[in-house]
């Protein structure tokens, strides 16, 4: 779920949009799973899923990116300048 990347942290996210609410849910097949609120129509949920984490691990909205999966559930995130323990800390320690 978070491994070390070159200069930062990637971290797998599975999506689940049109949510009752925005929030970091836990785990599930080894990635961090996410509730948007958002539907995912003209980048809406992509948008939402970035201002959650960013708001979340506390790091600008310009440190998160989407590195693969842009059209799916499954997404690979790049959080950069935050070490993997750091975001894992953060994310509530849950194991990855």
């Amino acid at each position: 779920m978070v491994s070390a990347a070159a200069g930062g942290t990637l971290l797998d996210v599975r999506v689940l949009p049109r949510a009752p609410r925005s929030e970091v849910a836990g785990v599930r097949d080894g990635a961090l799973l996410v509730r948007l609120a958002a539907a995912p129509v003209d980048g809406e949920a992509n948008e939402a899923l970035i201002q959650l984490l960013a708001r979340t691990l506390d790091v600008p909205r310009r440190a998160v990116s989407i590195v693969a999966g842009e059209r799916a559930r499954r997404k690979r995130l790049r959080i950069d300048g935050v070490p993997p323990a750091v975001v894992q800390a953060r994310l509530g320690g849950t194991p990855g």
